[in-house]
């Protein structure tokens, strides 16, 4: 007998409704777009496609290990979670709180644990030393939203639906399926906006698959986004193409700021002509609406917090943000309590770089330095989460030889991996089928306001749940004898009775805690945040709950993208910060590259429609075709530099031989090489049959975004050799 259930889709940030057939077994026996989802209507990708030989994968621990000397142990839980405390006491007791540190990989936006249990841990455990996969991909993006308009979440996202002309920077969505940008079918998005008779321009150094549904793509060379975009600044500047409609500051300092870079000067950086730039900037300011997108190609970058602020600096100039079819902010259905403190970044700074704090945490640029240098904080225990740094963070070779170094390491993740095998204990969460899914970060970036939950599909068979593994973690770490779901309700509900305005100022927080539904603490914290954020029924403008979600397993629309620049700005001014200090500063930076002659050969990264980082190659359908290791080259390079078949591509930090795929995709002087490969030796056996090299033997931790400290992944300068020379290194 078999059986239909309706879950999203955790594997990107899409959050595509899909439908499942499960067997009286509970085995996946096909898996389809959710046709009656109503913001991804039935698009289906092929990691979604996938996601039941995922959740199956032979390969996942399913219990507990414990590491004695070069061996794994299977242990029950409690003898984990003993040795876990520990190992931990022992550590903290010798050399202090500040002695562990924690990383979080990018699964943990995916799933409902790591977004409900991730601050309470990191408050139990009472560390400065804080690292995530955000400083390796996205930070520069927050840091300009924060110091623009007061909130590091406070992200404008095209309005795709109804925008006339897209202007995208180093995005490929068509493989990557959006990025901060959460965009169900964003293929057939793109298509209908030039369908209406709209505009849609590609700025990339590959003319990538998304490039090639454009109206035009412009050759960039890698890393000079912020000049590009200075130099459309100026233009609309110089020629008063401006139409700023809300209140701002700063204007004139960005006006003075922009005078360095006119389109014949930044054009000799970037490589696009001048009458390019003018003529994009004329586009902009021409077009009925219009919105500015980039995304991860121009954050790991050098100039990634600069380029990520004139993204938005354009949007405003040209009267287009906060407006139907510009850059909106979406309203999610968990917002609740945003904070009226303006943002701050900076707060401390890391041990052995001195390199600020952002979102209150440090670059994992830093990561090794803060492992290997002795002294007082010196990091000795480490827990990562759903992560796989030594792959993923810069310079992985120094992170896998760091690890070695460690007193004790815990991880949460399902794999024995390149980062994991460190770890003296590993914790193993369920499948994804086991679990409840409800998308609180990504539904803050969708391009139209939606909301669903898919509870847990199957149960989880005396297994705890990963929302379970990371409270237990935490009660170890902060020694908490109260039940911590019930600990954070009562906080959130006293918070919320004495906020005025709040729909529920004044009432019997007893009363409230006994009127929450849920199966499980992470499901009444979701009905809490639901009651209370903007369409719950406790908030008095709506009737949303937990049940209505329940009720509704294809998820609810809630409408288009509205204005609300009011409601999410935070600035101490009470107005758009046009001119932060910190950006103006960094300027300088900026204005001191413009002469430089580029390097021969830069590296940057590439995205795969059927992989994500490193989580998907160990899953049969997903490698194999177009999903390779390969490293892209223009064939004038390949003809230039005498290579065949193969070359040797050598970097600051180390080298690699790749084999190559000759292609004229891609700009010359320009080497492109996927992200999260390196799989040789590993547990995962697919993934071991189809190991590729990792890039981050290539990237170097020292090469940072200064306002963000973001790593660098993008223009990485390289050699490139034919296999057979040999020279000295």
């Amino acid at each position: 007998m078999t059986s239909t259930v309706h879950r999203t889709c955790p594997l990107c940030e899409a959050v595509c409704g899909l439908t499942l057939t499960l067997d009286e077994g509970g085995h996946v026996t096909s898996v389809r777009g959710d046709k009656d989802d109503p913001f991804s209507k039935g698009f289906i990708c092929p990691k979604g496609a996938s996601l039941g030989r995922l959740d199956e994968d032979p390969d996942r621990l399913r219990k507990p290990l414990i590491r004695e000397g070069g061996l794994w142990r299977e242990v029950g839980w409690d003898e984990a979670f003993a040795a876990v405390k520990q190992g931990l006491d022992q550590v903290t007791e010798r050399h202090g709180r500040q002695s562990a540190g924690v990383y979080l990989g990018n699964p943990n936006v995916h799933n409902m644990a790591g977004q409900l249990y991730g601050t309470p841990l990191l408050k139990a455990l009472g560390t400065r030393n804080i690292f995530s996969a955000s400083t390796a991909d996205q930070m520069p993006k927050h840091v300009a939203s924060g110091l623009m308009f007061g909130h590091p979440l406070a992200v404008p996202v095209p309005d795709l639906d109804r925008t006339d002309y897209l202007l995208m920077l180093g995005a490929n969505p068509l493989e990557s399926n959006g990025s901060l940008c959460t965009a169900p079918d964003f293929p057939g998005r793109l298509k209908a906006l030039r369908a209406r008779g709209g505009r849609f321009v590609v700025v990339d150094p590959r003319r990538t698959r998304t490039a090639g549904l454009a109206d035009e793509h412009v050759f960039v060379r890698p890393g000079t986004d912020a000049y590009l975009l200075f130099g459309i600044a100026h233009t609309l500047l110089a020629e008063d193409l401006t139409t700023v409609a809300h209140e701002v500051n700063g204007l004139e300092q960005l006006r003075e700021a922009a005078k360095h870079f006119p389109p014949d000067v930044v054009s000799r950086r970037t490589g696009v002509p001048a009458e390019v730039i003018v003529r994009l900037a004329r586009e902009l300011a021409a077009a009925r609406t219009a919105a500015v997108y980039a995304r991860i190609g121009t954050c790991t970058a050098e100039f990634g917090t600069l380029a990520q602020w004139l993204v938005d600096v354009l949007n405003v100039l040209t009267g287009n943000l906060d407006r139907p079819g510009g850059a909106m902010f979406a309203k999610p259905a968990t917002e609740f309590g945003l904070g009226r403190r303006p943002y701050t970044m900076g707060r401390w700074k890391s041990r052995v770089r001195g390199l600020p704090e952002a979102n209150g945490e440090l670059p994992v640029a830093t990561l090794a330095d803060e492992i290997e240098t002795p002294g007082d904080g010196q990091i000795r225990f480490l827990l990562t989460v759903a992560g796989n740094p030594v792959l993923s963070a810069p310079h992985g070779p120094r992170l896998d030889a760091a690890f070695g170094r460690l007193d004790f390491m815990v991880s949460v993740d399902p794999y024995l991996n390149e980062t994991t095998k460190h770890a003296n204990v590993i914790l193993p969460p369920p499948r994804a089928l086991q679990s409840g899914h409800y998308d609180f970060a990504l539904l803050n970036f969708a391009v139209r306001n939606y909301t669903r939950y898919s509870p847990p599909s199957l149960p989880l068979d005396g297994q705890p749940s990963e929302a379970q593994i990371l409270a237990r973690l935490t009660v170890i770490a902060s020694g908490l004898e109260s039940d911590l779901d019930e600990f954070v309700l009562g906080q959130m509900l006293r918070k919320a009775v004495g906020l005025p305005g709040s729909g529920v100022e004044g009432r019997d927080v007893a009363e409230l805690r006994a009127a929450l539904e849920g199966d499980c603490g992470a499901e009444r914290r979701l009905d809490l945040m639901l009651k209370l954020g903007p369409y719950g029924e406790w908030a008095g403008k709506g009737d949303l709950s937990l049940r209505k979600l329940l009720d509704n397993p294809h998820g609810l629309d809630l409408g288009p993208l509205e204005p609300r620049l009011g409601e999410v700005l935070r600035t101490a001014s009470g107005a758009i910060e046009l001119a932060p200090p910190q950006l103006i500063e960094d300027v300088e930076r900026l204005r001191g590259g413009l002469e430089q002659e580029p390097p021969d050969i830069v590296l940057i990264g590439r995205r795969h429609l059927r992989s994500n980082n490193s989580w998907l190659h160990n899953v049969g359908p997903l490698v194999g075709g177009s999903n390779t290791c390969t490293l892209q080259i223009n064939p004038a390079d390949v003809a230039r530099l005498g290579l065949d078949g193969e070359a040797l591509v050598r970097s600051a930090t180390g080298e690699l031989r790749v084999p190559l795929e000759p292609t004229d995709t891609i700009m010359p002087g320009v080497v492109s090489l996927p992200h999260g490969w390196g799989h040789a030796g590993s547990a995962q056996l697919v993934a071991a049959e189809h190991a590729g090299v990792s890039a981050n033997v290539l990237t170097d931790e020292s090469a940072i975004d200064v306002p963000s400290g973001n790593a660098v992944f993008n223009g990485v300068p390289v050699t490139i050799l034919p296999t057979g020379v040999i020279t000295a290194h």
